[in-house]
């Protein structure tokens, strides 16, 4: 088989980690880099990893997707899922006939705008667990778990996830195809929703100081009943005992912060629309009733507002 061509969008933890591991499985991949361009074009990327460390060095490093030499047979996207990064124009220059749009990121409901821009091309949705963060230019910290979940959007599997299932197994990725891979989304939300919000809204805390606080804890149980009924209230079928299995898991986890908080503390914008947004919208849409999901989204969003407030205000 051919060595395919993949082009990295968002050369973050995710991103860089994934990307280097498929590279390791024999693919070419290119990263689009820009912050930390001369690092990365010189000395690669160091991963430190629970599952070994290496070094991912790149077949080509761009700092405009213009740039790339070839037109690649994946587009991997692992930017965050925020209003002001139009993903659509940014990859439009390399997007071929025959290009798969691979989504690696968080959220529900972000497959459609990118979707209906290239309605030709083949959208793999992909969801990482994964503990993984950038801990300076050009270095990454891979800290627990690293499985992914794949599988074309709205639903199916063609040829194309089939080989990325493949480079990522070789790659020791353990990865599953999901044929009705929403329904995975869903799935994944059930841990975001609360896990994310409440390490921001709680005052900067890891997964097990949730746990151990009692009322924290039922705040975590009610917007994870929630996520559950409107996913079932949609058509995607979920069980409640997904509660306890993601509470069981969090609390197997080394204490971990989440995504959201280490943006949250580096000043970075929220994936606020992504995960909360997005699913009070989907719940207006049918007057579902979502009150708790409601009341962390409010708070998310002021939160979010101030730290981008204070940032402009000291730069």
């Amino acid at each position: 088989m051919k060595s395919p061509n993949i082009l990295i969008v968002g050369t973050g933890a995710i991103g860089s980690f994934y990307g280097g591991s498929l590279a390791r499985a024999g693919a070419n991949v290119c990263t689009l880099v820009r912050s930390d361009y001369e690092y990365v074009k010189t000395n690669g990327i160091s991963i430190k990893s629970v599952m070994g460390d290496f070094i991912f060095k790149p077949h080509e490093v761009v700092q405009k997707v213009e740039d790339y030499s070839k037109t690649p047979d994946y587009i991997i996207v692992s930017t965050k899922v925020l209003p002001d990064i139009n993903i659509e124009k940014i990859i439009k220059p390399k997007v071929g006939k025959n290009t798969a749009i691979v989504l690696i990121q968080n959220g529900i409901d972000i497959e459609q705008p990118i979707s209906e821009a290239f309605p030709q091309n083949e959208m793999i949705s992909c969801l990482a667990f994964i503990g993984v963060s950038k801990i300076a230019p050009g270095q990454i910290y891979h800290q627990d778990h690293g499985r992914i979940v794949i599988g074309n959007y709205p639903k199916g599997k063609t040829k194309k996830v089939e080989i990325l299932k493949e480079l990522f197994n070789t790659s020791r990725i353990p990865c599953m195809v999901d044929e009705n891979i929403i329904t995975s989304r869903w799935k994944k939300l059930v841990w975001n929703a609360p896990f994310n919000p409440i390490s921001v809204i709680g005052g900067n805390i890891t997964t097990d100081i949730i746990l151990k606080n009692t009322e924290s804890l039922n705040f975590v149980i009610r917007i994870m009943k929630e996520v559950i009924s409107l996913a079932n209230a949609f058509g995607y079928p979920l069980s409640e005992d997904l509660i306890h299995q993601n509470i069981s898991d969090t609390m197997s986890m080394a204490p971990y912060k989440p995504s959201m908080l280490l943006d949250f503390e580096n000043k970075r914008p929220l994936e606020v629309e992504a995960i909360l947004g997005n699913t009070v919208r989907l719940a207006r849409k049918i007057s579902f009733q979502v009150p708790n999901l409601e009341a962390i989204y409010a708070m998310l969003l002021l939160l979010d507002e101030g730290n981008r407030t204070y940032k402009r205000n000291s730069t």
